[in-house]
């Protein structure tokens, strides 16, 4: 069995994504690793090559801002780097995405179990979503409780939309539990940063000029809200975040000025619902099928 690891990315290092943590998390299970690498104008590319891992391989891209429709552009740069996939499965990340390292060699044998099972075409990851700090996750109304990141190959899976699941021929991948969680550190990161990465990721849904129009607040420190519906982290991190997270040099407070998704009434109801009483996701977004046990 042969396992391919693949992902995309642009200005990783302006706008503070994991990006070595990210690769580097499960590099250990995969026999190469594909990666998009976008024009970036802050070192990102040169920063993939300095990776130790003859495993590594950077196909490097140009962005089309005609393609900035609904994150399109997203889509399309993850079908690169997954085209150029050899292996039997390709294991996906974003580039805020890091897997600990407990999980590895179970995901190995998941993998392996499935790998004759035809009816299978992924493998279904739990997510938690780390939210301001490194000490914090979300269980709020909207934030997606699972995806998939795990997908088989040579059978048409293509990414679906702005790149956050897939389909193939346009369904519903057919998956089953892959026995893991994915960290998701998309919300943790200096303010500033973190305004400049949500400016990005609109840039690529409604288009450079949009958002340029819109960006009187690019140099303000982002509002992370009330911080309503966040948990405290009671696990270990993923070891290979260890250097990033004693890194951290910014204390996010309880803000006034803007109110967030999780922070609305309806939200804050229908979460105490959810987590308390019903025990499932009004609404939740599933961009799969499950397959019966």
């Amino acid at each position: 069995m042969r396992i391919s690891g693949f992902s995309f990315v642009r200005n990783a290092i302006d706008l503070y994504y994991p990006l070595v943590e990210s690769i580097t998390s499960i590099l250990p299970i995969c026999d190469e690793f594909v990666i998009a690498a976008g024009d970036s104008t802050d070192g990102t590319t040169g920063l993939l090559r300095s990776i130790a891992s003859p495993k590594v391989r950077i196909i490097e891209t140009v962005w089309d801002p005609k393609q900035f429709v609904r994150g399109a552009s997203n889509a399309i740069q993850s079908n690169i780097a997954l085209d150029a996939c050899t292996g039997d499965w390709a294991f996906y990340l974003q580039a805020d995405e890091v897997v600990h390292e407990t999980y590895l060699e179970g995901l190995v044998d998941t993998m392996r179990t499935y790998l004759p099972d035809r009816r299978v075409d992924g493998l279904l990851f739990d997510y938690v979503h780390f939210y301001a700090d490194y000490d914090h996750y979300q269980a709020a109304h909207g934030w997606y409780r699972r995806e998939v990141r795990i997908v088989r190959t040579g059978v048409g899976v293509r990414s679906w939309k702005s790149a956050q699941g897939f389909r193939r021929d346009g369904r519903k991948l057919r998956v089953v539990p892959a026995g893991g969680e994915i960290f998701h550190y998309g919300w943790v990161r200096p303010p500033r940063q973190m305004t400049r990465k949500n400016l990005a990721l609109s840039m690529v849904h409604v288009g450079v000029d949009a958002v340029r129009a819109a960006a009187t607040t690019a140099d303000r420190d982002y509002d992370f809200g009330r911080l309503w519906g966040r948990r405290r982290f009671r696990g270990t991190h993923p070891a290979v975040m260890a250097e990033r997270i004693a890194a951290k040099h910014w204390e996010v407070r309880a803000g006034q000025s803007r109110r967030q998704r999780h922070d609305g009434v309806g939200n804050r109801v229908l979460s105490i619902l959810e987590n308390g009483v019903l025990g499932f996701r009004v609404g939740e977004h599933r961009n799969y099928v499950l397959l019966p046990p």
